[in-house]
């Protein structure tokens, strides 16, 4: 898998792949990262990437040229590449979408800054438009990193333990049971007795309600989804 984001700002994005599990899954060349900077494709004498909003209003816009001349290049170099855009008015990023765009060969994330990117350069480039959530940053690289991190861990052999994917949060909308470690009694706490006793039939069925009852308490809106009766059958 290949990411390349289009920034402005590459160096907050970089350093993030140079440590734990996304720098071994580069040095094993499961993931690879390369950054593109609209600043080194604008025509403007001056360097300039952006310009007063159309119609007035406070703050700058990213103008087309540099994304437009920077993204025609990626999409000749690879037609089949994947081209995403942080928008406030992108689709909930969710754990789906991270499997889902796990199997890509190619994903491009293109950050804006400012007040945004000029509609056109969307309208013409993005295969997708995501949000990770109702709020608003000074730029794309967070949600954009965000979303690399969350599509990488779905990789084959980026994670140590794979299992470890089929118990997480959000897979069938739940989120994961309470976890445990070493001591089994802390400052009077106790770890939950079933979980010691070494029957996984019943830490499973345990694990799975009280999963449930989590999601229900703190995710309402996820339990309304939740297909009770197809996980009683599992």
């Amino acid at each position: 898998m290949r990411f390349t984001f289009v920034t402005l700002f590459p160096q907050l994005i970089a350093p993030y792949f140079d440590a734990s599990i996304l720098y071994r899954a580069k040095e094993k060349g499961l993931i690879e990262t390369r950054f593109f900077n609209p600043r080194d494709f604008t025509k403007n004498k001056h360097l300039k990437v952006d310009a007063p909003q159309a119609g007035g209003g406070a703050g700058q816009v990213m103008f087309p040229q540099p994304l437009n001349d920077l993204l025609e290049k990626i999409k000749a170099e690879n037609p089949e590449v994947h081209i995403v855009f942080p928008v406030p008015a992108g689709k909930p990023f969710r754990q789906t979408d991270a499997k889902r765009l796990a199997n890509m060969k190619e994903v491009v994330f293109v950050s804006g800054r400012y007040e945004g990117i000029d509609e056109r350069i969307i309208e013409k480039f993005a295969d997708e438009l995501f949000s990770i959530g109702d709020f608003i940053l000074t730029g794309g690289e967070l949600p954009s990193l965000v979303m690399a991190d969350a599509i990488s861990r779905n990789i084959p052999g980026v994670l140590g333990n794979e299992a470890s994917l089929d118990e997480e949060s959000f897979e069938n909308l739940l989120l994961e049971a309470p976890t445990f470690t070493k001591p089994n009694v802390f400052e009077n706490s106790s770890i939950i007795k079933e979980y010691l006793k070494g029957n996984h039939g019943k830490i499973h069925a345990l694990k799975r309600e009280l999963s449930l009852k989590k999601t229900k308490y703190f995710r309402p809106d996820l339990y309304e989804k939740v297909n009770i009766k197809h996980l009683e059958e599992k």
